[in-house]
């Protein structure tokens, strides 16, 4: 009897690019009563129970993502950010009874084959899926923002994440668009979509995430002169990106990196369940996991 064969494995699949956490997107927003409606009521998100309990921010957590909502003069991200909710039908319910309370704001929402499409009431675009294959083991979560990118950056934009912050990136043709695809740790993607349409201008909205490798990167934005802010010895910032062919500046975002040893780094948060209220209440089911289950 002759003995199976051996697996075969593609080991490469298991390797985990230098940014390893997309941990929040910071908008500021105008009012937390308006924010609070849409990020936690109607999208079914939550609150953070621990950190920024006051009225002048917010931290709202989605799986093992947030958005942070400070008070400000609003800001909007110059794309989309992509959320995975399990219940597509209970969302579209808590939509639809948000209307009343955003009535005269930028609030709106459609429905497309794979997503739903949900506009904050400051102009912050928000596509919702329900869990699929492409997204790993998400449940709830943030898998991506995609960012928009004038025509002809996507391969400088790539040189800069490969060559500055030494992660891979990707350049492919996505429903005839230009796209960026940078992979952030697991089941999270950084994407840069070519657009004709105008770019609003950089209004100091954030993205933030963590570096395996933390002062490499930081040593060549450094020599590059695109350090904006020395943080703490856990974070710095910076906002544009170049070609470093060129040095000709592409588009700009803030990038709020930490290190593996910041003290939030893979941080665990609290997900509720939004279907459960004081009416038909079920025991026990108050929390809400973040990854898929097996079997």
């Amino acid at each position: 009897m002759m003995d199976a064969p051996a697996p075969v494995y593609d080991r490469t699949t298991e390797d985990v690019g230098n940014i390893v956490e997309l941990g929040h997107v910071n908008v500021r927003v105008p009012d937390q009563g308006p924010a609070t409606q849409f990020y936690v009521s109607a999208l079914g998100l939550t609150r953070d129970p621990y950190m920024m309990t006051g009225t002048t921010n917010m931290w709202v957590n989605v799986g093992r993502g947030q958005f942070h909502l400070p008070t400000g003069g609003p800001q909007v991200i110059g794309g989309v950010t992509g959320l995975v909710l399990p219940d597509t039908e209970a969302l579209l319910r808590r939509l639809s009874a948000a209307r009343r309370m955003l009535q005269g704001t930028g609030f709106a929402f459609v429905e497309r084959d794979d997503a739903i499409e949900a506009t904050c009431p400051w102009g912050n675009r928000i596509r919702c899926h329900p869990p699929e294959p492409r997204f790993g083991a998400i449940a709830l979560g943030m898998p991506y923002v995609a960012l928009d990118a004038p025509p002809g950056s996507a391969q400088g934009i790539a040189r800069f994440y490969r060559e500055v912050l030494g992660t891979p990136a990707d350049v492919a043709e996505e429903a005839g668009v230009a796209t960026v695809n940078i992979p952030v740790g697991i089941d999270q993607r950084l994407l840069f979509r070519e657009t004709d349409r105008p770019i609003p201008s950089f209004d100091g909205a954030h993205i933030q995430v963590s570096l395996a490798d933390f002062s490499g990167p930081y040593k060549r934005l450094l020599a590059m002169g695109l350090i904006t802010e020395e943080s703490d010895q856990h974070q710095y910032r910076f906002q544009a990106v170049v070609d470093p062919e060129t040095r000709r500046v592409l588009c700009t975002v803030e990038h709020e990196v930490r290190s593996m040893r910041h003290p939030l780094y893979a941080r665990a948060l609290v997900n509720r369940n939004p279907a459960q209220s004081n009416v038909g209440y079920a025991p026990g089911h108050d929390a809400r996991a973040w990854g898929l289950g097996h079997g």
